[in-house]
């Protein structure tokens, strides 16, 4: 028998100390050699996007790929091509940890077009409200000294 998966991921992580550096002229270059990443690892992504201090990633894992190993590779990686480029001065490293969550299949849209919006989505909410707001939706008891 083959493997059958559908789960659907969105991934947040962010900059050490919350620091905004991830500068929107450099962004795309960034998000492309993520893209490589996860692709390279064969997983399915649908959308990457963020704004000066956070990364949003949806995609589907591929089955052979566990969560943590994924996420860690991107940030390895990245960190080394952002300081090899320098392509966000006072770039220091991103936030240990991360923020994973699943979602149905009928909600890929709608969580697409929330990353795709960020932007505008953090002209009115801070990274840390977002990410409580999502870790309550997802009722995941956190505490919020950790938070980004």
């Amino acid at each position: 028998m083959s493997t059958y998966t559908q789960i659907l991921y969105q991934i947040v992580f962010g900059t050490k100390y919350r620091k905004h550096v991830l500068c929107k002229e450099n962004r795309d270059e960034l998000f492309k050699y993520i893209t490589g990443i996860i692709e390279n690892k064969k997983c399915h992504l649908y959308i990457i996007n963020g704004v000066e201090d956070h990364v949003h990633i949806v995609l589907s894992l591929h089955p052979s790929v566990a969560l943590s190993d994924l996420i860690k590779d991107i940030k390895v990686a990245s960190s080394q091509f952002i300081n090899q480029f320098s392509l966000f001065p006072g770039f220091l490293g991103w936030v240990i940890g991360y923020g994973a969550f699943t979602y149905s299949i009928n909600e890929k849209r709608k969580i697409i077009e929330y990353v795709e919006n960020q932007e505008t989505h953090h002209n009115k909410v801070s990274f840390q409200d977002e990410l409580s707001e999502l870790l309550e939706k997802h009722q995941i008891p956190f505490d919020s000294k950790y938070l980004p």
